[in-house]
């Protein structure tokens, strides 16, 4: 083994029973609001669950658009656990709060979905930005969302996303406002972390992707946008929900935006070196 391969293990052993706590006081109903800041260093995933029969064409959709569903796992067919990405998640159990859609709407919000699981079920779990918020703080980045203890801003664009079988429709973006300068390391930082949606998609005037209002964002809260500040925009793991709107499954299940599920995996293992 590397110093660094040692290095990483160490530093992973030391995560690991931060984020397996986490996962049980929010099994157990303790934890059900937003997950950003939390566990800092552990990847967080954001989550569609289909029956099978509709699992081919919304990996086809992940394929199609690797930056906004950067698709990280896939359980079995039936099975609500996910190895990959810690021993012990239960994903019928492990997400602060789920979405519950039926035929392309949203009808409730239930914390635990044990009792609406069904045989032919296939989970995916995509990379989320709340993975690269870590690694701009790690490079001295104010991230303004975690500053001001609120969810990120997210915004329905107009960026066409490619279609997969049924699933189809524009991007969701999430934003965070920097100075020029921090802007610009903000590019660098996130360019190593393709799974967790890589660099922004899109920096400066939010009306050219389709955004009127920027104190007005369709999921999660508002953050103040300061006189010498871009807002800058990447991809978002939500995406998969206005698409899920469109192809009308019978039944879909995401997270709540903004109330992701905390993997073992390091942040560190999904990064370019």
């Amino acid at each position: 083994m590397s110093r660094l391969q040692r290095s990483l293990s160490d530093y992973k052993e030391r995560l690991l029973g931060e984020s397996s706590a986490l996962r049980q006081a929010i099994r157990r109903g303790e934890h059900s609001a937003m997950t950003s800041g939390l566990a800092p260093g552990l990847v967080q995933g954001n989550l569609v669950i289909l029956p099978a029969d509709w699992a081919g064409d919304f990996l086809t959709y992940c394929q199609n658009n690797p930056v906004s569903c950067p698709l990280i796992a896939v359980s079995e067919v039936g099975n609500p656990a996910l190895p990959g990405l810690g021993l012990d998640i239960d994903i019928r159990h492990d997400v602060p709060e789920y979405n519950i859609f039926r035929d392309g709407e949203l009808v409730e919000t239930p914390t635990d979905i044990a009792s609406l699981w069904q045989d032919d079920m296939v989970a995916f779990v995509l990379g989320c930005s709340f993975s690269f918020e870590d690694a701009l703080q790690q490079a001295g980045l104010s991230v303004r969302n975690i500053d001001m203890d609120l969810n990120v801003s997210m915004y329905r664009s107009n960026i066409p996303t490619v279609p997969g079988g049924r699933f189809h429709g524009d991007m969701v973006v999430s934003m965070r406002p920097f100075i020029a300068s921090d802007a610009i390391r903000a590019v660098q930082v996130t360019t190593r972390l393709p799974k967790a949606h890589g660099a922004p998609v899109h920096l400066g005037d939010p009306s050219l992707i389709g955004i009127a209002d920027l104190a007005a964002p369709d999921f999660g809260d508002a953050v103040e946008l300061r006189g010498d500040e871009l807002p800058v925009f990447w991809a978002c793991g939500v995406t998969p929900q206005v698409a899920v709107g469109n192809a009308k499954p019978p039944i879909c299940i995401t997270h709540v935006p903004g109330k992701m599920l905390i993997t073992d995996l390091l942040n560190a293992e999904l990064a370019i070196l």
